[in-house]
């Protein structure tokens, strides 16, 4: 038998609906860890689904942080104006701003970079991986690591999340995907920071 109160702290530790909690924390024997990592793999199936849905509403944030000295303009789209106007999705708004502001990506995922902007970065790599006298058979390996390095920096939708560094952007989105149910894309930002050259 799964304690109310335990079905509560699951719910507000995920967002998730009263039924999923439960059957989360009876899947996992009442473990309130497990259930938050259960509900958080779920979110990324449920997320996989909704990915093919069109996203024409949504929302343009804004973010002015260090007394106007550094702002951010994000567009992030969703299915409907309903969900658009919640208070979740203002919340999910604000913190993709806010992730911007702190961590400079300069795209929002790895299919935005630019094909010569790729071989630069690769060809670069491995004259560092040659130069350090790495063997031949392993600098495939190797560039192929430091470039995803290089998307995680670069990439906002692969950058450690800023408020939890153990889950990607991407991640959080997810669990905004799960928890309203509709598909949530990132289409694009812009960073100012004052005194910056174009």
């Amino acid at each position: 038998m799964i304690k109310a109160e335990l079905v509560k702290e699951l719910r507000e530790r995920t967002g998730s609906g009263i039924m999923d909690c439960k059957k989360a924390l009876q899947e996992t024997d009442g473990d309130l860890e497990k259930a938050v990592i259960h509900l958080r793999e779920q979110g990324l199936a449920v997320a996989a689904k909704k990915a093919g849905r069109v996203t024409k509403e949504g929302k343009i944030d804004a973010y002015i942080h260090a007394g106007g000295k550094l702002g951010v303009l994000i567009e992030i789209n969703c299915e409907t104006d309903f969900v658009a106007k919640t208070d979740d999705y203002q919340c999910l708004c604000r913190e993709l701003a806010m992730q911007v502001a702190a961590s400079n990506p300069l795209y929002v995922d790895r299919t935005d970079v630019p094909q010569e902007r790729i071989d630069v970065e690769k060809s670069i790599l491995e004259t560092q991986a040659k130069n350090e006298g790495k063997p031949e058979k392993i600098i495939e390996k190797i560039v192929t690591g430091r470039m995803n390095k290089f998307y995680q920096e670069t990439c906002l939708l692969e950058q450690p999340y800023i408020r939890d560094p153990d889950r990607t952007t991407k991640d959080l989105i997810n669990e905004y995907i799960a928890k309203l149910g509709e598909n949530i894309v990132v289409r694009r930002f812009c960073r100012f920071e004052l005194g910056e050259e174009g």
